[in-house]
């Protein structure tokens, strides 16, 4: 890849990205066979003081605590203090939620990694009063004072809606493997994605609640003419006809707020490019490299996930099974996944690329077609 092309191509991409006031403030990073190819950070951290966005800047996550909490859960079972194939009820004796039929369910590691536990998000339910509404289940992201063991008590209430490995759906999964990688380590979740991860690799700005707050950015909401502040408990659907998810943006700020391990992290744009590294190039010295491999391997067969034509999904993030379906220059077997305060990530291993993107505007950043048009402009292709 040549560097000089490189750059005037992405730079476009974010001064209109920025300049059609789609984004407030974006990080963007390109590393290529371990090189830092490009890097910048534009627009502004926080609006209404006038605050620039820089490299070092935090993000909330969202769901690019996803990888992280998955990775440390592969990093034990590299240790062998985990099987992936083990049924969680050996160390998560009080979560047994019930097939549909009442019947009792067998969820596995391997289902919570790949989202095929048969578990759901209550942002996907179309109103109120859908069970996981009704049940007080958090999604992660509100400011809610219950506890994780609360959580999971509200959650396994509500029936699954398969029976684990026979379909694919987005959800809590991961929340659930939180807690069960505290059961295992007798740990916070905190302390154990410090030990195991963050900490061997100097992801010093990673955490479950922002260190420095005031290197933490803004969010804001696509809205016309421009992006609108996110408010404390705003309530912003990703997908049509659902309730949304309810934001609070005070969390990353507060110490006491559950870990959740699907949502609940904050972090930089480089800390998170250490981590897909490591990741790209084999796992090691966390992690032996058939288990990256198998991070990287599509787990979910012929299901197809919706709105994602040609794409499965891993254990932590989706794989791209085709690449003509998916209308995407990047090579099969890509990863990638996102975040809904605004992030995207790949990572190619056939190209030797690994690829971050951190906004400040959801959903433009996460789903928009900002996204698209860096993927391109990383490959060279035009939209």
């Amino acid at each position: 890849m040549n560097s000089s092309a490189l750059k005037p191509r992405i730079d476009l991409v974010v001064e209109q990205a920025i300049a059609s006031k789609r984004l407030v403030g974006t990080v963007v990073l390109v590393a290529q066979h371990g090189e830092l190819v490009y890097h910048q950070a534009a627009g502004l951290a926080d609006r209404e003081t006038g605050q620039v966005m820089t490299e070092e800047s935090l993000f909330r996550l969202a769901s690019v605590s996803k990888p992280i909490v998955s990775t440390a859960a592969m990093i034990l079972i590299s240790q062998g203090k985990l099987a992936l194939d083990d049924d969680i009820q050996a160390w998560l004796p009080d979560f047994h939620p019930s097939l549909p039929d009442g019947q009792p369910a067998r969820i596995t590691v391997r289902n919570l990694l790949s989202h095929t536990a048969g578990l759901s998000y209550r942002f996907f339910e179309p109103d109120e009063q859908g069970p996981y509404a009704l049940a007080g289940v958090s999604d992660g992201m509100d400011n809610s004072r219950i506890s994780l063991a609360e959580n999971l008590r509200r959650l396994a209430s509500v029936p699954l809606l398969y029976s684990p490995g026979t379909s694919w759906g987005y959800s809590l999964a991961v929340d659930v493997l939180g807690a069960l990688l505290e059961q295992v380590c007798q740990q916070s979740l905190g302390d154990i994605v410090r030990n195991l991860l963050t900490g061997p690799l100097d992801m010093n700005d990673t955490a479950f609640y922002a260190h420095n707050p005031a290197r933490l950015t803004t969010p804001y909401v696509s809205d016309s003419p421009e992006p609108h502040r996110l408010q404390e408990g705003e309530k912003v659907a990703a997908f049509e006809n659902t309730v949304g998810i309810l934001y609070s943006p005070a969390r990353a700020l507060n110490t006491q707020a559950f870990p959740s391990a699907g949502a609940g992290m904050v972090s930089s744009a480089h800390d998170v490019l250490k981590m897909l590294e490591m990741l790209r190039r084999g796992g090691e010295p966390l992690l032996m490299p058939e288990l990256v491999d198998e991070m990287g391997r599509d787990q979910t067969g012929s299901l197809e996930l919706p709105d994602m034509p040609g794409t499965g999904f891993g254990l932590g993030f989706s794989v791209l099974r085709d690449p003509q379906a998916a209308a995407s220059p990047e090579s099969t077997g890509t990863w990638r996944w996102g975040g809904a305060y605004g992030h995207s990530w790949f990572v190619d291993r056939t190209a030797g690329l690994s690829v971050v993107a951190f906004t400040n505007t959801l959903y433009e950043g996460m789903s928009g077609i900002f996204v698209n048009e860096l993927r391109d402009a990383v490959y060279g292709v035009k939209s």
